[in-house]
């Protein structure tokens, strides 16, 4: 009777899973009295051995092993399912997105990745052993960033086109909360034995960690606004003899002054003729269109902080004694995209389509601009994968417009199929796409000369005061082929 062993069969937990010990040591837990048997036959322990139960007796198994099971495998489908995308957005914004911040925030995403393909092993082992005391803290936080992470989504959603995360969003959504009520039933969170002080340390030093970061890498960055310099200025004009034509060189130029990279989607300068006095006394309507053109090419290049771009064109005037006029004067004009907030997909400088080329069925869309020359058009992907996945894809389209006077460039970025302009005018209709990816239009300085001065200087060329006759820029104007 002293060698005896004696067997102890532990109360049901809140699965129904019980505790077995022998001679006060723990050798495992069981679900049935069937692996109870097999239990005690592993250990050494004869058939009919006396068994002493607490709680309840040796009739009480509540298991239910098929729902047990189920609900163990919808948990770990759920989670393998966060992880895939959390996976996906991770890896592409580690390696590919446009701001440092975005790239630690990849690596972030990466590691809770990680943490929900642990979550899913911690749920077998939570539904079937109950080997790993923090199992079930393990899947209750799983749970909870699956949570979390598909609020975000459905929340950035709003206002935007639905695609097909947004559904997988949703449905994760109702997952969740299914889950955290049956977590909550089992509780899964008495594992939990962190001290309260050491919780509260920890918890205070990461939020400080984690706000400094998002300060210094991302708040900052993201409210640098770019600094563009553009402008215009009438050099030598000249004329080779009396009657001809007289030639004007204006300098043309765009720099980025500030410390954000942009990419250039338009440009186009005016050269006009017409009073003296400007606005408001003069309306637009009574300056006279004498040449423009695009002078930043090609059109979506870069411009890097401190870089310039300048170019010099000459203009011809023709019958230059009778033009009445008192003054030209040049004007540029530039649209500019931030390039830390987005990527062209394609090559943007060859999606150029003439007009002939839409309006007779190629790429024809409702909305486009009547007078339009020429379109130049591109997909766009956002600066972060997690905002391509709340987006959806996007689409950059400029287009070329003849309106008289004054030649314009419009400029749209929206979803594919729809039209968001860009109106100069109407800073409000343009609100979105500023604050979303920094689109600006830059007017760039009046220059102004008196047309007598220039007309007395290229007189006095033709008396041999200046060098060789320049090649005037070609007509018709340059519109992008």
């Amino acid at each position: 009777m002293a060698n005896t062993r004696i067997v102890t069969v532990g109360a049901p937990d809140d699965l129904g899973l019980r505790k077995v010990l022998i001679d006060g040591r723990s050798v495992g837990r069981v679900w049935s009295e069937e692996q109870l048997k097999r239990l005690l036959s592993r250990e050494g322990v004869e058939d009919g051995h006396p068994v002493r139960f607490l709680g309840e007796d040796g009739t009480y198994w509540p298991d239910q092993a098929w729902s047990r099971r189920i609900t163990c495998v919808c948990l770990v489908f759920g989670l393998l399912v966060t992880a895939c995308l959390l996976f996906r957005i991770g890896l592409a914004d580690s390696g590919d997105a446009l701001t440092y911040g975005g790239r630690i925030a990849g690596f972030t995403v990466l590691v809770v990745a990680l943490v929900e393909v642990l979550a899913a092993a911690a749920a077998v082992d939570f539904w079937e052993l109950r080997r790993w005391s923090y199992s079930g803290v393990v899947v209750l936080i799983g749970v909870v960033v699956t949570l979390l992470c598909s609020i975000s989504v459905v929340l950035l959603q709003i206002g935007e086109r639905f695609t097909g995360y947004t559904l997988i969003a949703v449905g994760l959504l109702v997952w969740s909360s299914v889950a955290l009520v049956e977590l909550g039933k089992c509780r899964a969170w008495k594992g939990l034995t962190i001290p309260r002080k050491i919780a509260i340390g920890v918890i205070i030093s990461t939020l400080l960690g984690v706000a400094n970061l998002a300060y210094a890498q991302i708040y900052v960055p993201y409210v640098t606004t770019p600094l563009i310099q553009s402008g215009a200025e009438f050099r030598e004009s000249n004329q080779v003899k009396a009657g001809a034509s007289m030639f004007v060189t204006a300098h043309l130029y765009v720099r980025n002054a500030g410390q954000v990279p942009v990419y250039v989607l338009g440009s186009s300068y005016w050269i006009h003729g017409g009073p003296a006095s400007g606005p408001p006394e003069v309306k637009t309507g009574d300056y006279k269109l004498i040449y423009y053109g695009e002078f930043v090419t090609p059109v979506g290049r870069v411009l890097n902080p401190g870089e310039e771009v300048a170019q010099d064109v000459v203009v011809e005037i023709t019958d230059p004694e009778n033009r009445g006029y008192e003054a030209i004067r040049a004007q540029t004009e530039v649209y500019v995209i931030r390039k830390d907030r987005m990527t062209m997909a394609g090559d943007f400088k060859r999606a150029n389509l003439e007009a002939k080329e839409w309006r007779y069925g190629v790429m024809c869309e409702q909305g486009d601009p009547g007078g339009a020359k020429s379109r130049y058009w591109t997909n766009i992907s956002n600066s972060s994968e997690m905002l391509n996945v709340t987006r959806g894809r996007q689409r950059i389209t400029v287009w070329r417009v003849d309106s008289g006077n004054w030649p314009r460039v419009d400029v749209h970025v929206s979803p594919p199929g729809d039209r968001i302009s860009f109106v100069p005018n109407l800073p409000l209709e343009n609100q979105e796409a500023s604050e979303r990816y920094g689109l600006s239009q830059v007017r760039g300085a009046t220059a102004q000369t008196p047309y007598r001065e220039l007309l007395e200087k290229a007189r006095a060329t033709e008396k041999g005061e200046s060098p060789s006759t320049p090649v005037p820029t070609p007509a018709p104007p340059p519109v992008p082929k």
